[in-house]
């Protein structure tokens, strides 16, 4: 979350300080620029206790990189919205009384995101962007990893989706004939209840995933 705040003050810092001569917006109202990035998703949450046999263990998710596709319609000159779409796998990973299994489990998230963007210099070089909006997180093919099922037997895995807020701040630097090279990072709010079932019995806990995401592609504008 540091991180994100302090990227978007150096960022809105870089708009304000670029008092460039006034010049032909080179994303306008109506068009749709279409990025493709290369993210690390980085969790930076971890669980409660996992209730009941393991209050004193906690589970954390680990980072993961993917590709990612995205969707940016200008309203106006300095308005946008932006449509993100991605699937990332995730091992999640013991901690405290659970350390000693290590990866407990898999699990494979897709986030559609939709923020809402301000532009601040659309006619310049260098056009810095802050984003704020919705997360919607569907958590698919869970399932519990080898060692958790040597410690506790067989074990099915169950994620709960989760709705929340997500905060965004880049840069699209202008690279000739529509193409833009695109710098982003968001912070997303995402927590998740995790459900373990076994022969022995159901256990329980809050794993609040609340990823850092770091982005880094190519983009194309159309003319629409």
């Amino acid at each position: 979350m540091k991180a994100l705040i302090n990227s978007a003050a150096a960022l809105t810092m870089l708009a304000v300080s670029a008092a460039l001569p006034a010049a032909p917006a080179l994303a306008e109202a109506g068009d749709l620029l279409v990025r493709f990035r290369g993210i690390a998703v980085t969790p930076t949450g971890e669980s409660g206790g996992v209730q009941p046999a393991f209050p004193g263990g906690s589970l954390t998710a680990r980072t993961s990189v993917t590709p990612e596709f995205d969707f940016t319609y200008f309203v106006t000159d300095n308005i946008a919205a932006e449509l993100i779409l991605a699937t990332s796998r995730h091992q999640i990973k013991g901690q405290g009384a659970l350390a000693g299994v290590g990866n407990a489990a898999d699990v494979w998230l897709l986030p559609p995101t939709l923020t809402l963007q301000y532009h601040f210099n659309p006619g310049g070089e260098f056009r810095p962007y802050l984003g704020a909006g919705l997360n919607y997180t569907v958590f698919y093919n869970e399932a519990a990893n080898s060692n958790l099922v040597r410690a506790v037997g067989a074990t099915s895995v169950d994620a709960t989706n989760s709705l929340g807020w997500a905060l965004q701040a880049g840069m699209d630097y202008d690279l000739g004939g529509n193409w833009v090279l695109n710098l982003d990072v968001k912070y997303i709010n995402l927590d998740t209840n995790v459900k373990l079932t076994t022969g022995a019995g159901i256990q329980r806990t809050e794993l609040n995933i609340d990823p850092l995401i770091i982005g880094l592609g190519l983009g194309y504008r159309f003319s629409l």
